[in-house]
Parts: structure tokens; C-alpha cells; sequence
């Protein structure tokens, strides 16, 4: 990654229309604008949380790899967080030796798939 510019959160802030959106996941900036129509969830999804830190919310989803990957082409800058920014609840960083939060994600298609096998099962017993 090339030398990327440090923003403080008033300057994030700054950006939260559809045209122009930042968020903040895990200490880095993300400019969101070109991405905010083809976002699988809908662009109210991405307007909730412009121009604010979005890390909790990213994290709770369960993003994929690819989704990862994407979010990376959109990285801007490094937040430059001071005492009286709102800090995420999630403690653990996307790094973090040993932990995904790719593994949500698949437990929860791995459930569905299981289910819907079950599911076909019962029906075809039915029969």
C-alpha cells in the first residue's frame, strides 16, 4: 500500500452523503461512494453507518473474503483516533492469529446448507 493520508474523525464525519461516503473499519478509512449501489444489502446499509466507525457492524455481518478483498480497493487513509472518539466494541483485531470472522459467516451458510438437505430429506420421505 502506497502512503495513504491520515484523517481525524470530524474529517470522516465530514463525508456521509450517497456521493461522498466514508466509514472507518478497524482504524482505516474507506471512501464507499463508487461501491454504495452495488452493495448486496442495499445502499441503506452503507448510509446507516457513513461518516461514522463501522467496525461493529462490518463484523456482525460476517463478511466474506471477497467482500475483504473489495473493501481493500476502497481503503483511503488511517483514522487518527483521539480520547473523545466513539472506540468499537469489538476488542479483536482482523489479524488476530487464529480468529476469522469469515468463520461466522460459514457456520451460518453451512446451517442453511445443512438444513435445506434436511429439509429435502423429509420431503422426499414423505413422498
Amino acid at each position: 500500500m502506497s502512503e495513504k493520508k491520515v484523517f481525524t474523525y470530524e474529517e470522516v464525519k465530514e463525508h456521509n452523503s450517497k456521493k461522498d461516503l466514508y466509514m472507518v473499519i478497524h482504524d482505516k478509512v474507506y471512501n464507499v461512494s463508487s461501491f454504495v449501489d452495488e452493495h448486496p444489502g442495499g445502499e441503506e446499509v452503507l448510509m446507516d453507518v457513513g461518516g461514522v466507525d463501522a467496525t461493529d457492524s462490518f463484523e456482525d455481518v460476517g463478511h466474506s473474503d471477497e467482500a475483504r478483498e473489495l473493501l481493500e480497493s476502497l481503503y483511503v487513509g488511517k483514522l487518527k483516533r483521539t480520547a473523545s472518539d466513539p472506540v468499537p466494541k469489538l476488542s479483536q483485531s482482523p489479524s488476530a492469529p487464529g480468529t476469522t470472522s469469515a468463520d461466522a459467516g460459514t457456520a451460518f451458510y453451512a446451517f442453511f446448507f445443512i438444513a435445506a438437505v434436511v429439509a429435502f430429506g423429509a420431503y422426499k420421505y414423505m413422498q
